[in-house]
């Protein structure tokens, strides 16, 4: 996830694209994704149809529409009216407190590589090495948002774009030599195994794909909203999709499936081809950038759902103690509370038997109550289109209400899936105990759910900020 940058007013199709790819594509994405080995085509294609192209087109209705400060928020509160709009931004804001311990882990194996690559499998380096960075992201944050921008554009450069670009490349290039493979390039290694917890990872697939909501905000700045913003999602599409597959690739033919890091994935495969071509002396390079890359976006998220809870919370959502904000700005006790549940959430990895089981269950967890809150977000697409059809939208989900309920209905029907397999544990690696696994998902939603209707069932007239 990285922050979406100011730009003009005037966008072309490419450039859209371009702020869409920065905003959703991540090298962090591809290890697990490769535990599919080239069957990951299929699901990554199933992805992007039954979830990803509808989230772009019902964002950028719903955008365009409404396309005042509030995003999510304020598309559910339309439809539903506010309680229900401050459970959609609540669920977009706690699963980034979730998503801050797997990203984390990501960027602490990552930098294992620059030191000792054994350390990306010890529990306790990388709660160490989470917590530091986390709190050291927390605390820059309190600062203000120019060096949080800063830090934030460098580490989209140098943590996706130029890592990425080097592993396709040497994914290629290995291909071309004819190096042996770890995966069977076969019509039958395509079509994957359709059992339950054989199919769990794809809840993580459609985690890749999420976010398009936030660059939607962009889809006025187009010269014809109606013409130029669907051929921006399909390019972005495109080259996500394209993207991600290459990468994906690259990662699962040289590191064998059954050793693939959920963590280091992306690392392992840079170990071995630049050992092979007597580069190794680069990896800790590698491993920099990625790290720097990491840290940059984690930045930048940090503040932004907070700021997006805290507009919430200054109409009554939220007691008053969580309206408090310094000279810049910044929310203070929210940045505080996030800080706390991320670090609670980080000791999953002392209770799981393995990093990358630990790393799965937060990224479960994380696509779940995500994939929640788009559930309402197709449901409030739907009602405003009989409620409020005459406010004007530029661009409207194409086919009339056939064509709304048939985006929207496809949407829910794919989040809905891919939410109940979670629960499952997957095939691919051990989680530990199976009761817990399931236990704490089930048990982490439902709270995560209710806690802000007992909130709200406390809210007073002084809660609304004067």
């Amino acid at each position: 996830m990285n922050k979406i940058v100011k730009i003009p007013k005037v966008l072309s199709v490419f450039t859209l694209a371009m702020i869409n790819v920065a905003a959703i594509g991540s090298v962090k994405n591809w290890p697990f994704i490769a535990e599919y080995g080239l069957s990951s085509l299929f699901y990554l294609i199933l992805a992007a149809l039954i979830f990803f192209f509808p989230v772009s087109l019902v964002s950028a209705e719903l955008a365009t529409g409404w396309p005042h400060k509030g995003g999510v928020y304020l598309w559910v509160k339309e439809a539903f009216g506010p309680n229900w709009g401050f459970l959609a931004i609540w669920l977009q804001w706690i699963n980034n407190a979730a998503w801050y311990p797997t990203v984390l882990s990501f960027a602490a194996a990552t930098i294992a590589y620059i030191f000792d690559p054994t350390l990306a499998s010890s529990t306790i380096f990388t709660i160490c090495t989470v917590l530091i960075l986390f709190w050291g992201a927390t605390i820059g944050n309190y600062f203000g948002m120019k060096a949080s921008g800063l830090i934030s554009n460098i580490g989209a450069l140098c943590g996706s774009f130029i890592p990425g670009a080097i592993i396709i490349a040497l994914g290629i290039f290995w291909v071309v030599e004819g190096s042996p493979f770890e995966i069977s390039f076969t019509a039958s290694a395509l079509i994957p195994n359709f059992t339950l917890d054989n199919m769990v990872i794809f809840t993580g697939i459609m985690l890749a794909f999420c976010g398009m909501e936030m660059s939607s905000v962009h889809a006025l700045d187009v010269n014809n909203p109606r013409r130029d913003y669907p051929k921006a999602i399909l390019l972005s599409a495109a080259l996500i999709l394209g993207l991600s597959i290459l990468g994906v690739l690259s990662i699962a033919i040289v590191v064998p499936q059954k050793q693939i890091s959920l963590t280091a994935g992306t690392m392992q495969a840079f170990t071995v081809f630049l050992s092979r071509y007597n580069l190794k002396w680069f990896i800790p390079v590698i491993a920099g950038f990625m790290a720097l890359g990491i840290f940059g976006s984690v930045g930048t998220w940090i503040i932004g759902p907070a700021k997006g809870l805290l507009a919430a919370g200054q109409e009554g959502h939220l007691p008053p103690v969580f309206h408090k904000t310094n000279k810049h700005q910044v929310p203070v006790f929210l940045l505080v509370f996030q800080g706390v549940l991320a670090t609670v959430l980080t000791l999953m990895f002392l209770l799981m038997p393995t990093v990358s089981s630990a790393f799965w269950i937060l990224t479960v967890l994380v696509a779940q109550l995500y994939l929640l809150m788009y559930v309402l977000l197709f449901a409030a697409a739907i009602r405003l289109r009989y409620t409020k059809p005459n406010i004007e939208r530029p661009y409207r989900v194409p086919g009339g209400k056939l064509g709304i309920w048939l985006v929207c209905g496809m949407g829910i029907i794919g989040a809905i899936f891919a939410l109940l397999i979670g629960y499952l544990p997957p095939a691919q690696f051990k989680v530990g105990n199976v009761f817990f696994y399931s236990a704490f998902l089930i048990v982490a939603t439902l709270v995560s759910c209710l806690f802000p209707f007992i909130l709200l069932a406390f809210k007073k007239p002084s809660w609304v900020k004067k």
